[in-house]
């Protein structure tokens, strides 16, 4: 048990917590802290050579913070001088040591993206999910959103990201990226993340967004005719799938005021199951704030993502009441 401070005491004695310390104290105690650590040890430096590194998990706590706040290298060293919250979920104490500087943590980013970690992490979660029983299978709901980027010029290069597109979604523009998920129909957590340039129409990553063990599928209006791609009917086990994806309002016919209008009736089914995908991008977008990209590129967004996206699955885990089995 680690020693108290004054400013531990100090703080203990309050009468209330604010949100960022309650949500840090729930990331605290399901994050699988032994096994993301593992999954980093093969790629961190050993310190045979050099100055010694700081420790993995110190540096994966910092990251996290700067995913879960949407902060910058600078700013989320800044916020955890500022922060009670923050110096307690990193566990430093600064009598001992100093926060890791910004350029320590935008080294040890590039190591996760380079190698692929965030995917890992986000596997590993699922892993979990599926071991604890909380991965119902059998079906999926598959959705896109679209997340803007800068389209501003007035960079070195003058010249707006080239993997980003534009796209017209009713009568605005956006330019940006969208990002794919696949989503576990009966718990709503997510399976599977994808992300293009947000002009690629929802239905050509759908066959990426399924599992192989999927019997029922739920998806808006976008993903009609699905069931008629060349790389759905190709492949055995989706052609076999039950497609139940959202009519066009416009489309469905009209009725008298005396008749039942099962055709409605039937759509709100769907759409009451279809709804469960909204959840997670409602916690990614609004409470870790990813509405706009952060980096150039696909690549480094989509390795945020799986970070956030594996985060949102815990966080739904434990508002649910549920909790990780051990390893």
């Amino acid at each position: 048990m680690k020693q108290q401070s004054f400013s531990d005491y100090e703080y203990s004695q309050r009468k209330k917590k604010t949100r960022r310390e309650e949500f840090l104290e729930i990331m605290e105690e399901i994050i699988p802290w032994e096994e993301w650590v593992s999954l980093i040890v093969p790629y961190y430096p050993s310190g045979k050579r050099g100055r010694p590194p700081i420790e993995i998990e110190i540096m994966l706590r910092m990251y996290l913070l700067q995913c879960w706040f949407t902060l910058s290298d600078e700013g989320v060293e800044d916020a955890i001088y500022d922060s009670y919250a923050m110096r307690k979920f990193m566990g430093i104490n600064f009598l001992e040591m100093d926060v890791p500087d910004a350029t320590t943590l935008l080294k040890f980013r590039h190591l996760l993206e380079e190698h692929g970690l965030g995917k890992r992490f986000f596997d590993a979660i699922n892993r979990c999910l599926d071991r604890a029983g909380r991965m119902m299978r059998g079906g999926s709901i598959v959705d896109a959103t679209l997340i803007s980027a800068p389209s501003s010029t007035k960079n070195a290069k003058k010249e707006r990201d080239p993997e980003m597109h534009q796209t017209k979604k009713g009568n605005q523009w956006y330019f940006g990226m969208k990002c794919h998920t696949g989503v576990d129909a009966g718990s709503g957590f997510v399976h599977t993340v994808e992300v293009t340039a947000a002009n690629v129409h929802d239905i050509t990553v759908a066959a990426k967004l399924l599992r192989e063990d999927d019997e029922v599928v739920y998806g808006d209006s976008a993903y009609l005719g699905i069931e008629k791609r060349e790389e759905i009917q190709n492949n055995a086990q989706f052609c076999s799938i039950q497609y139940r994806i959202n009519r066009r309002p416009g489309r469905l016919p009209r009725v008298s005021d005396n008749a039942i209008d099962w055709e409605r009736h039937i759509e709100h089914q769907k759409s009451s199951v279809r709804c469960k995908v909204e959840h997670p991008y409602r916690i990614v977008k609004n409470i870790f704030g990813f509405r706009k990209t952060v980096y150039r590129g696909l690549s480094k967004n989509l390795s945020r993502l799986y970070v956030l996206f594996a985060s949102a699955n815990l966080y739904m885990l434990v508002r649910a009441g549920g909790t990780l089995p051990p390893a």
